[in-house]
């Protein structure tokens, strides 16, 4: 039953009462790992190490000297964190076999809070993608595809059960299966245009994008140094809370961090919405959003309305060029990050052995897979001395339009804007690998894409189930650096929503007696 509860009112609080212990709730998870690996949620499965810091945390739990909230807690990290001991992949050739010397700052701090690092989750390869379909250990299963709501509303009877699994969004897939389908309480990814919103939406959990430089990126292997920051996936936004506090502030390994210290909070319950002004950006009604979703939006919307908040259509007139422009400032940083894996330091070294040019080229053809090698190309290109100025330099002028855009709607008096997460539910795999991952990133990141242009803070909240009984949710966009007020906002949202929770069939049959009848998929 402690799977199902939340980290601040109850799984800590049976912890510290030794209704359950450590061990015996990080051998549950351990036990549901091997159960669910048909989902293909971790790379690296740390069993040995998990049970270790579970055993250190029971005895600090009969010594009364807990670390913290997170103490004894199971959780997970994509393998796009540097963890010292545990094999950092980046689901890729390049770094298969890979160990770092250090923990990434964002692993270190769970860790010295007590929590119990179970493995690392699968990605698209380099963290560059939206379906978590494209890295070297194969596709990520949405654990969504296995539910009693999804089979009973979906599946053709005669179909095989194999065609018709859907994906779990990306890149952070792994992250969000693992959440959503009770292997972890909480889970790590990375946000760079939607990476942890997208599958969090598709998986039915809450998925958190800090602001910029709230959360230290440094272990955090990177895509877009202007644009990375490290997401936070749970099963209900209290918990994102309880991580967020856990996490952000500075450090003095990444100068892009806020300088002072955080504060952590707990959230209030809100109860009076009537103060709140909800902005509804009209160019988010996107081409290719579906009409369920859009109905969704407009419900939630009415449903702020109704409560007494103010809601209003605003313009971020910008956010049209938020993909093109995303597109050359991405693949310009790829391609001057990508630069360091040469075959010389660490990662994978082809045995061409004719010279050191063939060597490096050989060394990236083995290391890398085509995404990420088109990637590098287009931003050489737009990096080319002749194309400087026209590409690179005019899209840093657009973001800096876009980022405004956002600041004048909030100087205007909006405090939230409510935007839908995707374009719809999640697409079963084969119908999703039928387009070219740049099609697909294009299409998927188009609304959250924007919120990382500005370095703003963003949540997706769990929703709705869609007709084929998949989840759907939406998106909650603050002003920099006022989380306390996003995070309030959606857990009152949460509160009026009551999300049902995901029933795998699947799970019940290998681990009978995890999963409780209650009505929400959160855990508090």
């Amino acid at each position: 039953a402690a799977l199902n509860d939340g980290l601040r009112s109850q799984v800590s609080a049976a912890l510290k009462e030794g209704r359950v212990a450590p061990t015996e709730l990080c051998q549950r998870c351990l036990a549901l790992i091997k159960s669910t690996k048909f989902l293909n949620a971790y790379i690296t499965v740390a069993e040995e190490t998990a049970m270790k810091q579970a055993e250190e945390s029971e005895e600090r739990y009969k010594r009364g000297q807990p670390l913290g909230i997170l103490d004894g807690i199971p959780v997970a990290v994509k393998d796009n964190f540097n963890t010292a001991g545990i094999e950092t992949t980046c689901a890729s050739n390049m770094l298969k076999g890979y160990i770092s010397p250090y923990n990434a700052t964002v692993v270190q701090k769970l860790l010295d809070q007590g929590a119990v690092l179970l493995g690392k989750t699968n990605l698209d390869e380099f963290a560059m993608g939206s379906g978590s379909t494209d890295g070297v250990f194969g596709p990520v299963r949405n654990p969504w595809s296995y539910s009693k709501q999804y089979k009973e509303k979906s599946v053709p009877k005669s179909h095989s059960e194999e065609s018709n699994w859907v994906i779990t969004g990306g890149s952070s897939g792994g992250s969000a299966a693992a959440v959503s389908s009770f292997t972890c309480f909480a889970a790590l990814g990375s946000d760079t245009g939607g990476s942890t919103r997208n599958p969090a939406a598709h998986c039915g959990v809450v998925g958190l994008k800090p602001t910029y430089g709230l959360i230290s990126r440094h272990g955090l292997i990177p895509l877009v140094n202007s644009m990375d920051v490290p997401g936070i996936l749970t099963r209900c936004v209290d918990d994102a809370a309880v991580l967020l506090g856990s996490l952000a502030g500075h450090d003095p390994k990444d100068s892009t961090t806020i300088q002072d210290d955080f504060e952590p909070f707990e959230l209030p319950n809100l109860t009076d919405v009537s103060k709140l002004s909800i902005g509804i950006p009209k160019e988010y009604h996107a081409p290719g959003l579906s009409s369920e979703i859009l109905a969704l939006w407009s419900k939630a919307a009415d449903l702020f309305k109704n409560a007494g908040a103010k809601v209003v259509e605003v313009s971020l007139p910008h956010t049209r060029y938020s993909i093109v422009c995303y597109h050359v400032l991405c693949t310009a940083e790829v391609a001057s990050n990508m630069a360091r894996f040469d075959g010389l330091e660490y990662g994978h070294r082809s045995d061409m052995k004719d010279s050191t040019e063939s060597m490096y080229a050989a060394t990236r053809r083995e290391g890398f897979n085509d995404v990420v090698r088109g990637r590098i190309l287009s931003g050489n290109y737009f990096l080319l001395k002749q194309n400087y100025e026209k590409y690179f330099v005019k899209a840093q002028k657009v973001r800096r339009l876009i980022a405004n855009d956002f600041v004048k709607v909030f100087r205007s008096g909006v405090d939230i804007l409510l935007t839908p997460t995707t374009l719809s539910d999640a697409a079963p795999y084969t119908e999703f690998i039928q387009e070219d991952n740049r099609t697909r990133s294009t299409q998927d990141d188009i609304l959250t894409q924007a919120a990382n242009m500005a370095g703003l803070p963003a949540i997706n909240v769990p929703t709705a189930l869609s007709k084929r009984g998949l989840p759907v949710g939406l998106q909650f966009i603050g002003r920099s650096f006022q989380e306390k007020q996003l995070l309030t906002v959606a857990k009152w949202f949460e509160k009026q929503v009551q999300f049902p929770m995901i029933q795998l069939e699947e799970v019940k049959r290998h681990d009978s007696g995890v999963f409780q009848h209650q009505k929400s998929a959160s855990f508090s």
